[in-house]
Parts: C-alpha cells; sequence; structure tokens
C-alpha cells in the first residue's frame, strides 16, 4: 500500500498542519493515485487559483512488481512554474519536468513542489507499506 499526505503551505501558514489531505492505494499493478487541481481526476487536490500546480501534476503508478513511481506529468505550459524535489532519508534529487522517479520499497520519503513565483509549496509525504 501507498500511503500520501499532502499539506498546501504558504509563507502565512508556515509550519501549520491544518488541511492535510490523505490518500492512500493498495500496492495491486496499475494502480495510481494523482495530485492536481483537477479534483475530477486527482486524489489529493490544490487549491484552484494555485497555478503553479497544473491540472494533473504528479501520478504515483503501481508497476508490475507492486513497487511505486512518481511521474511529474507534463502540462499545457512548455516551462514550469514550479520546481519538485524527492527526499529520501538524507538523499535529495530534483524531479525533471516530465520525469520520472522510482519510490523505495518499504521506505518513506518527501515530494516537495515549490512554486518559483512565491513562497508557497505542496508538501507530500509517502510511506510504501510493504
Amino acid at each position: 500500500m501507498l500511503e500520501l499526505t499532502m499539506a498546501a503551505v504558504s509563507a502565512a501558514d508556515a509550519g501549520a498542519t491544518a488541511g492535510m489531505l490523505m490518500a492512500d492505494a493498495p500496492s495491486d499493478p496499475g494502480a495510481v493515485l494523482r495530485l492536481g487541481r483537477d479534483k475530477s481526476v486527482c486524489r489529493l487536490s490544490t487549491p484552484d487559483d494555485w497555478l503553479f500546480i497544473s491540472r494533473v501534476h504528479l501520478e504515483f503508478l503501481c508497476g508490475p512488481e507492486g513497487t511505486w513511481q512518481v511521474t511529474w506529468l507534463q502540462g499545457s505550459q512548455p516551462d514550469p512554474s514550479s520546481e519538485v524535489r524527492l527526499t529520501v532519508g538524507e538523499y535529495a534529487q530534483p524531479l525533471t519536468y516530465g520525469g520520472t522517479a522510482p519510490l523505495p520499497r518499504g521506505g518513506s520519503g518527501e515530494i516537495i513542489i515549490q512554486d518559483r513565483t512565491a513562497p508557497r509549496s505542496v508538501n507530500v509525504g509517502f510511506y510504501h507499506e510493504v
């Protein structure tokens, strides 16, 4: 099972944990969780006016062996309005626009989507339970 916890943080809310959203999915091949502004397809949705987040920004997909990966889907703009970082333990890496990264089996970490134009971010904690 993959468990996600999302918090939308602006400068005024720094340090606050109110308004956290959670989603999970079994580690069955083909299982999908999405994050973005489009509430009709995303289990984790951000405020409608946070345009640095695409309609469907991140997609978490379970592969054939029950392992998960995250993809930063390319939106309608050629250049993104945000940056995405994946952190597992002490190791942090940027996720490229349109890129995919594996999530550690039985591990946890955080994905941070940072607005390039304002002091706000979307922080997504993940835990892969085996």
